[in-house]
């Protein structure tokens, strides 16, 4: 058996995965398929040429990151073949970053200055002030994009002050617009709104009354569109991050983190949580995170300020 007809078997023993799987699966096969690697027969392959193709993809441009999923993915190939008796050890058993250096930008929050400052000044900005809502939304609830783009007027109980997560929307080149569910089912859940929040998501809804109509996948009275009335996706959220970053930066000192998308968002509502000294357990709540080890990562991000506040409060309780 071949290192292909491996990846292959693993891949058929687990059919019912989300589209954005399919798709990784599909790449990292074309990738295996034109490395010398993919015809190798598994019980040949040692730990230096596991090493080596990891030495080869870097050269080929891919990120450490995507070369940290498909090892974790070829790993896992691997390991099936060691429970059938094929082969006794795992030739993907090893640290990457031993043999290639990761070089993956961090993921840096916004300060609170940084917050406050970007408000501002798209509020003041011709072109970026018609989105300040959204940034207002995902600042205060810390929404992936994806559940953001989902969202509709249903998941909104304004009553409560609730947001209803059950569902995010995508798009791909090959199908279109799609509905999932969450990515774990942790992520169906429910967001308080805070008073900004509230109100902005009232000026959303205030300005979607008579826009066009567009079903998907039984969803309908999508809140955020662009202007062809059409939902808006990652994509387009991408975008319009990496242009309010530039011209920011280009009229402030202190210029935004270097990396600034959607996510950057996220993860400064999530920082912001957890220096505010949130129960771990209610923020990986909030946060539809699957595992607690992702969620108490953020405490590690304390700054020293934030450190002795919570120490002069347990000492004065």
């Amino acid at each position: 058996m071949t290192v292909c007809e491996l990846y292959a078997k693993q891949n058929r023993h687990r059919g019912n995965v989300r589209h954005n799987t399919t798709k990784g699966r599909e790449r990292l096969m074309k990738l295996l398929e034109a490395d010398k690697l993919g015809s190798c027969p598994i019980d040949s392959v040692k730990l230096s040429d596991a090493k080596e193709w990891a030495l080869r993809m870097k050269e080929k441009g891919i990120s450490y990151k995507t070369i940290s999923n498909d090892k974790r993915s070829l790993k896992a190939a691997f390991y099936t073949a060691i429970q059938d008796d094929c082969i006794r050890k795992n030739p993907f058993d090893f640290q990457l970053n031993t043999v290639i250096e990761d070089d993956t930008e961090p993921k840096v929050p916004l300060t609170g200055e940084q917050e406050e400052s970007l408000l501002a000044f798209m509020q003041g900005d011709s072109v970026y002030q018609k989105y300040r809502d959204e940034v207002i939304i995902l600042l205060g609830t810390g929404l992936r994009i994806s559940e953001l783009c989902g969202l509709t007027e249903t998941n909104l109980d304004f009553e409560n002050r609730v947001i209803n997560v059950d569902h995010q929307l995508l798009r791909s080149a090959e199908t279109g617009y799609y509905i999932e569910k969450p990515k774990t089912q942790s992520g169906i859940r429910q967001i308080p709104m805070s008073e900004k929040v509230y109100e902005a998501l009232g000026r959303v809804l205030e300005n979607h009354k008579g826009a066009k109509q567009l079903t998907i996948d039984g969803y309908s009275n999508f809140l955020f569109r662009g202007r062809d009335g059409c939902p808006k996706t990652n994509v387009n959220y991408a975008t319009m991050f990496r242009g309010l970053a530039k011209k920011y930066n280009k009229c402030h000192e202190e210029a935004l983190p270097k990396v600034m998308t959607p996510h950057t968002l996220r993860h400064t509502f999530c920082t912001n949580l957890a220096n505010a000294g949130m129960n771990p357990k209610a923020l990986q709540y909030i946060m539809g995170h699957s595992n607690i080890t992702m969620t108490l990562n953020y405490y590690a991000r304390a700054t020293f300020a934030s450190a002795r506040a919570e120490t002069e409060r347990l000492i004065a309780a």
